[in-house]
């Protein structure tokens, strides 16, 4: 190599460097704000569920020593599960079955929806979204306690509902409907953003080309706008689904009661109570590797999906 290519290299890797820097001088706030506001309370929850219990003031004792944990608490909690006398099992197999209930309403609802305004919206495309996005501005819980004044024994929904002749119903009763109504209402704008945006990424001509190869309305539909959308359906239901299944503050407002109790309500009376806080620990983290099965199939299929598009 030449005098000449040496210097140049050199001078390449010494603006390289620099650059190199300027990433990790931008990217260091958010590993500074993940690993305290993650990576810490992550290791604080390992170490409560692999510590022990102060039998003397019921309080759990933190071991942060890996090498001195306890599968104690794990032993109780998997009895607690999926034991001979276990009476956290059906509970789980109650909130996947209304998460799967309401996340196939979710999609069954937001999906007309955000075609409508991703392929008919034209100009005002923005003001729809607005309009549909807006009512979700007003915090969660607001919201419920909105749906609690409708849903109540003289509330609006039994007043019209009298109209046409249909005795009072007891909505906050402990109702799975009601319970399965709150979640859709809670996280539905999550998924018509996200499909409105898989849908207004697909390029009207191949739409116009199937129509012109002699498909119908509904055949297009199901053999190009439909598979040209699979990402997003998958994008959305992972949104939805995540922050569904550990879910509590719902069912608490809209039910209250032990019929339609999740496992976010048993995991949050656990942590409340001082003796069972090191369960409640270990069942969050059962509940969190459970929640990463999904996140490593969407991935999965990303990855596919990017290298068949290439």
């Amino acid at each position: 190599m030449t005098a000449t290519g040496v210097r140049a290299r050199r001078g390449g890797q010494r603006q390289r460097q620099p650059q190199r820097w300027f990433w990790v001088a931008l990217a260091a706030p958010g590993i500074l704000w993940l690993a305290f506001l993650f990576i810490v309370p992550f290791y604080a929850m390992l170490a409560i569920a692999g510590g022990r219990l102060n039998l003397i003031f019921e309080q759990p004792v933190a071991v942060w020593n890996p090498l001195q944990w306890s599968s104690a608490n794990l032993a109780k909690a998997w009895q607690d599960v999926a034991g001979a006398g276990a009476f956290d099992g059906p509970i789980v197999i109650r909130t996947i079955v209304y998460v799967a209930i309401a996340s196939v309403l979710c999609l069954v609802i937001a999906y007309p929806v955000a075609y409508f305004v991703a392929r008919f919206g034209g100009r005002r495309k923005g003001l729809l979204l607005v309009l549909l996005i807006a009512p979700f501005w007003i915090s969660y819980m607001m919201r419920m306690l909105a749906w609690i004044d409708l849903l109540q024994v003289n509330g609006y929904v039994n007043k019209a509902l009298g109209l046409v002749g249909v005795s009072p119903v007891n909505w906050l009763g402990g109702l799975p409907f009601t319970v399965i109504l709150g979640l859709v209402y809670g996280y539905i704008p999550y998924l018509i953003l996200v499909l409105y945006a898989g849908l207004d990424r697909i390029d009207p001509s191949l739409i116009e080309a199937g129509r012109d190869l002699g498909l119908g309305r509904t055949r297009t539909f199901i053999r190009v706008t439909l598979p040209m959308s699979r990402q997003a359906i998958l994008t959305g239901l992972l949104i939805t689904v995540l922050p569904m299944l550990g879910d509590y503050f719902t069912n608490q407002l809209l039910s209250g009661t032990t019929s339609t109790t999740m496992i976010g309500n048993v995991i949050d009376g656990q942590l409340q109570t001082p003796a069972f806080q090191a369960e409640g620990a270990v069942l969050s983290l059962m509940l969190l590797l459970i929640l990463t099965i999904p996140m490593i199939y969407y991935v999965a299929a990303t990855n596919r999906s990017s290298r068949s598009a290439t």
